[in-house]
């Protein structure tokens, strides 16, 4: 099922770094509205159970650790065909392979500190945006 929504996180080293104004530029002159945003911090239970699926890979400890390591802005965004538009506006997971006019490539330092997360599926988009926000703070 295509939904016109995803989920999105500016991840704790684009905010530490200043970046959360080009970012959200970057996002709305995609053609993207925003339907809930916040700024805030995950407890490191939120990132671990949010990043569960990866619980078994050996860079899970960090990853937790990383997410909990400063403040994020957590985003539900809409726009026809969102999930897939998302993601090729953000670029590889590594900014040195992602392409120019991408998120990762203007603004990740690395392919552990890559600047934003985003929904992978439309399922994954619904399940993403429902731990971060509730019925009543979207739009």
């Amino acid at each position: 099922m295509t939904t016109n929504r995803t989920f999105t996180m500016i991840k704790p080293d684009a905010v530490e770094n200043g970046h959360i104004g080009n970012i959200i530029d970057m996002v709305t002159s995609a053609g993207f509205e925003i339907k809930a945003m916040k700024y805030t911090r995950l407890s490191k239970e939120q990132a671990q159970e949010f990043y569960a699926v990866h619980a078994e890979r050996p860079f899970y400890g960090e990853l937790v650790s990383y997410m909990t390591s400063g403040p994020i802005v957590a985003a539900i965004l809409e726009k026809e065909n969102a999930v897939a538009d998302f993601r090729a506006l953000i670029g590889a997971t590594d900014p040195a392979e992602a392409a120019e006019g991408t998120i990762r490539k203007a603004y990740a330092e690395n392919k552990g500190r890559n600047a934003v997360h985003g929904s992978d599926s439309d399922e994954n988009a619904e399940i993403e945006g429902k731990f971060h926000f509730s019925a009543e703070e979207i739009h």
